[in-house]
């Protein structure tokens, strides 16, 4: 794993803040969650939560940091140990998205004002194999990196004050999915009928930083079926082992 030019800095009094240049980059990334796992692996009792997106990570400790300096010392030793890091699986997940204009609410003005039909837009968006780079601003949305620029569509203007969960979306040069009924502004293609936070289960977000997604376009017939499947137990979401 190459070595990068960090910046620590506090971020509160219970918190530092480690940037990489910032950019939207799979080598980036792959860095940061080696990072991010490596810090883990050290098993620091004080730190409660380790929140990484694009090029940052966010060490939050549970008590007040006394001494930043020393703090970031031993990150910096961390991040500079040779020990090779256990093994983390990534997978790559298969998500069922029905692009029926029933839910693909902003189809129709994606394809007027890109000039493009929509079966090649739906084509052109599910073709892509995409990095989950991190997940925020709710619990369980995937920020997805890769998507056609072709395809990049600025925000709305006047957000909506709901977006069915499972929604779809494109935001600027990004593609994602709202985990849970919200407010939002990214322009909706389609529906998944996948839960992806679940508050009861051991692991509330399938998915982590560093793994792929397939969307796998669906019709409204099957939306329907594996909507009830879900609802009764009997479905399981595909899935892929990376070999990197």
């Amino acid at each position: 794993m190459s070595t990068y030019n960090l910046t620590y800095k506090p971020f509160g009094n219970h918190a530092i803040l480690i940037e990489w240049s910032s950019k939207i980059d799979e080598n980036t990334l792959k860095d940061v969650v080696f990072y991010k796992n490596k810090i883990y692996k050290n098993n620091i009792k004080v730190i409660v939560d380790i929140i990484n997106t694009y090029s940052s990570l966010t060490i939050i400790y549970k008590y007040t940091i006394k001494n930043i300096y020393d703090e970031i010392l031993t990150l910096k030793l961390i991040y500079k140990n040779p020990l090779v890091q256990s093994e983390v699986k990534n997978y790559c997940w298969k998500i069922p998205v029905c692009y029926d204009l029933k839910f693909g609410l902003d189809l129709k003005e994606i394809s007027s004002k890109k000039e493009m039909d929509i079966d090649s837009i739906i084509s052109m968006h599910s073709t892509v194999i995409y990095t989950v780079y991190f997940i925020g601003f709710l619990p369980g949305f995937l920020y997805l990196g890769g998507l056609d620029k072709k395809l990049n569509f600025d925000r709305k203007p006047n957000p909506r004050l709901v977006v069915e969960k499972g929604s779809v979306g494109i935001g600027g040069v990004q593609t994602g999915i709202y985990p849970q009924n919200s407010a939002g502004g990214w322009t909706i293609i389609g529906k998944s009928p996948i839960s992806f936070f679940d508050i009861t289960k051991k692991e509330p977000c399938f998915s982590k930083s560093g793994d792929k997604i397939k969307f796998i376009p669906i019709s409204l017939d099957e939306y329907q079926q594996i909507d009830t499947q879900i609802k009764i137990g009997s479905y399981q979401l595909e899935k892929e082992l990376l070999n990197d």
